[in-house]
C-alpha cells in the first residue's frame, strides 16, 4: 500500500494485545455509518492475521495495511 486512504475515524490500539484491538474496533465501527473508514493503529503483531479474519468474518472491507515505525495501519470500510 502506497497511499492512505481517507478515514473518517481513527482509533489508537497500540500498546493494546489480542484481543483488545480488534474489540475495540468492533465498538467503534458499530457507531459508523456505512461506507465509513476506521483506521486503526496497533502495534500487536498479531494484529496482521487478526484484522484480515475479523473483516473476512465481519463482511467489512480492509482496504489495506501501512507500516509506519512498529506500527501497523488498518484501514477498514464499514460494509455490515
Amino acid at each position: 500500500m502506497t497511499e492512505k486512504p481517507k478515514t473518517d475515524v481513527t482509533l489508537d490500539a497500540r500498546g493494546l494485545q489480542c484481543p483488545l484491538p480488534i474489540l475495540k474496533a468492533k465498538k467503534q465501527i458499530k457507531t459508523m455509518e456505512m461506507g465509513q473508514v476506521l483506521e486503526v493503529l496497533s502495534s500487536d503483531p498479531g494484529s496482521k492475521e487478526d484484522f484480515p479474519r475479523w473483516c473476512n468474518r465481519t463482511g467489512n472491507e480492509l482496504l489495506g495495511v501501512f507500516e509506519e515505525d512498529g506500527c501497523n495501519h488498518y484501514f477498514i470500510k464499514k460494509q455490515a
